[in-house]
């Protein structure tokens, strides 16, 4: 959900910014595929826990999955999730701002351009819109590693094992 609310959160700033800047519009997507790889990390999770499971002895139909097996599985995906949920949002509405900003100062300093202003405006005719760019990146940047630590606890979580011998419930 992380990873979706971002893309969506992240592609509105990104059509807005590109009516007043189309020029930025491919600049500005790197919000937008990270907030995609989010979903990729509940994959991985999924895929690794999947192998974990295990199905009850046949004959006996004793179980050996354990409870500490299986809450630590949950542990993994709620840490896996949550984190990406909350990553997710911070891409979404940072990338939201950051996008539309960007935008709006090199629509900016386009137009102070056609109207003659050469002066100093306080580097604003000459600015590209390259530092506020850079700034936006590095919240992307610090926002996504929220997802990529919960995937790593995740797979830490998963880690762990704990199987019932025959007779034992």
């Amino acid at each position: 959900m992380g990873g979706a609310y971002g893309t969506a959160k992240a592609g509105q700033g990104l059509m807005a910014m590109g009516v007043h800047s189309p020029d930025q519009l491919m600049k500005n997507i790197i919000p937008i595929v990270m907030a995609g790889v989010l979903g990729i990390y509940g994959l991985i999770v999924a895929v690794i826990l999947n192998g974990k499971f295990t199905t009850p002895e046949a004959g006996t139909g004793y179980a050996t999955y354990s409870q500490y097996s299986a809450f630590s599985h949950l542990a993994a995906g709620l840490c896996c999730g949550l984190c990406s949920l909350a990553s997710g949002l911070a891409i979404g509405i940072a990338a939201d701002a950051g996008t539309r900003a960007v935008g709006a100062q090199a629509s900016m300093a386009a137009s102070w351009k056609k109207m003659g202003f050469t002066g100093d405006s306080g580097g604003q005719v000459n600015s590209s819109g390259d530092a506020l760019f850079v700034g936006t990146v590095l919240i992307q940047v610090f926002a996504s590693n929220l997802g990529l630590y919960g995937l790593i606890a995740s797979l830490i979580l998963t880690q762990t094992d704990y199987h019932c011998e025959s007779g034992n419930k």
